[in-house]
């Protein structure tokens, strides 16, 4: 497999470098549980807050799926076989990215308590796992990660809040992730109707653990704003102004935000930004 070749390390934070870095989505999948069962077991510390932490503009990740502006992506319907397959592309994508972006929080903030580093290495072993079953359902459909175009809009805003985990934890879980809450539960109903109750299985388990993901996304949010002294829920609203100019797309799963932490008042002032 090519890519990055890790050395054996103590460091989380090596070893979460090393899975980001990796390009190889096998790779990557590998050294990812691996890396979060050795955090479990004890043999990785989150030493090293000192040192300098890299700039990552592109993270690992294969040449192909060729990444283009989202508005350029083909439109597919589920009633054929490729369309399904694209569906299940789309999907897989965003759970590589969701990997990287797991690892990039582990990387990336550093002097936060290990709970923060519990939970963010929990999230990147659950996405390594779906983006497995996502994988194993393309090939059963003939196809396999690269095939489709993809867009880069995950990993974009990775890059725009780099210099804040106050910001990543709003931006990235509470916002680009929670699309995932709204849509996901459509999507199965559509796939059950055209007979796929196999892609439509893989996302029951997706939808119950995401709602997990972007509670991680929460808690470490309110933690951010507690310790900046700012209230969270006037925060949020003010980020999802300057990122998001004001404008979320509708409609929101209102029980699975509230099982993922969103308060009343953020799905209140969420519904009148709804487009």
């Amino acid at each position: 497999m090519g890519g990055w070749n890790p050395m054996p390390t103590s460091d989380l934070f090596a070893a979460a470098l090393s899975c980001l870095r990796a390009t190889d989505p096998e790779q990557k999948f590998v050294l990812s549980r691996q890396t979060a069962a050795d955090y479990r077991a004890g043999k990785l510390t989150a030493n090293g807050n000192d040192q300098n932490v890299e700039s990552i503009l592109t993270p690992g990740r294969p040449p192909r799926p060729l990444l283009i502006e989202p508005r350029k992506l083909a439109q597919r319907g589920l009633g054929s076989a490729e369309g399904r397959a694209a569906l299940v592309h789309a999907i897989a994508h965003i759970e590589f990215n969701a990997i990287n972006l797991a690892w990039d929080a582990v990387y990336r903030f550093r002097g936060m308590p290990e709970a923060f580093y519990a939970d963010w290495v929990g999230v990147a072993d659950d996405e390594a796992r779906h983006f497995r079953l996502l994988s194993d359902r393309l090939a059963e459909l003939d196809h396999g990660y690269g095939d489709f175009d993809a867009h880069n809009g995950l990993w974009e805003m990775a890059i725009v809040t780099a210099g804040s985990c106050l910001q990543r934890m709003a931006l990235v879980p509470r916002v680009l992730e929670a699309r995932g809450l709204d849509v996901t539960p459509g999507m199965i109903r559509r796939l059950r109707g055209v007979g796929d109750d196999a892609t439509a299985d893989i996302l029951e388990i997706i939808l119950r653990e995401e709602v997990a993901h972007v509670a991680v996304g929460s808690r470490w949010f309110a933690w951010c704003c507690a310790q900046s002294g700012v209230e969270s829920e006037a925060t949020f609203a003010e980020l999802l102004e300057t990122h998001m100019h004001g404008s979320l797309r509708g409609p929101f799963n209102i029980e699975a935000r509230l099982n993922a932490g969103f308060s009343d008042a953020e799905l209140a002032h969420i519904g009148t930004l709804a487009t």
